[in-house]
């Protein structure tokens, strides 16, 4: 497979997946995440151990090697509880990337440029083959917001999306930016930004009435939509963002 797609991935797999295999035409998302571990071998023997429960189809390193773990139409343990649009439990119809990357309590970092190259390498190959559009690219955060924060506010999405493989706004961000922090919205603009972010594909706002959980859910869009401030709080930058979103 490695020689056909001329893309150098060594194999080291992981037991932790579901069984039968699926059919091709079920994956239809990509999650990103990132593995948030102090070590980059402690986070490959996780992801092995049977007793973690935990797996990928696939780790980037930080020199940009890329290690499969799951076979692609296995369903690996990577989304946990999770949902986008109409579907939950994203596991059975997902892909899910590992980047190494220390995560928001081990001293978050950028992630490297090798890695980001190779990753991209490899979501054109996926996207290709399993014919998964843009928007379908997702962080784990944007399908578990207020339990994840990863790959976070350091990612790339707006790199991607130029590539078309992700998705992001067209606004001008110093123009908007004015209309971030000091116009908070009313609660019926509050309403349409929640709105706006169940049209998008958050499947969780109607679960999100206390102001703790729209909290969260601010905090997931900002980390992926408005990265240079990450606040949990709804301003009218926020909503403009949201808007043009569901224009794209």
């Amino acid at each position: 497979m490695n020689q056909k797609i001329g893309l150098k991935v060594d194999t080291s797999y992981s037991l932790n997946f579901n069984l039968p295999k699926r059919v091709k035409n079920r994956i239809k998302f990509i999650i990103i995440h990132y593995t948030g571990m102090k070590k980059e071998s402690s986070a490959i023997e996780r992801l092995q151990d049977p007793k973690s429960k935990v797996s990928s189809h696939y780790l980037i390193k930080r020199n940009g090697e890329i290690i499969s773990l799951v076979p692609d139409l296995f369903e690996a343990w990577h989304a946990g509880v999770s949902s986008w649009k109409h579907l939950e439990s994203l596991n059975k119809n997902s892909i899910g990337i590992e980047l190494t990357n220390p995560g928001h309590q081990h001293g978050y970092k950028k992630f490297s440029k090798k890695q980001i190259f190779s990753l991209q390498k490899l979501l054109n190959i996926l996207v290709k083959k399993y014919k998964i559009k843009g928007k379908c690219i997702l962080g784990h955060s944007d399908v578990s917001p207020g339990r994840k924060k990863d790959p976070g506010e350091k990612f790339p999405w707006e790199i991607l999306a130029k590539k078309k493989l992700s998705f992001w706004h067209n606004l001008d961000e110093k123009k908007i930016k004015k209309f971030r922090e000091k116009n908070f919205l009313t609660r019926i603009d509050e309403k349409l930004f929640l709105k706006n972010l169940h049209k998008i594909g958050y499947n969780n706002v109607k679960k999100f009435k206390s102001r703790k959980n729209i909290k969260y859910l601010t905090l997931a869009f900002q980390r992926r939509f408005r990265q240079s401030l990450v606040n949990g709080k709804i301003d009218k930058e926020c909503l403009l963002i949201s808007k043009n979103l569901l224009q794209r």
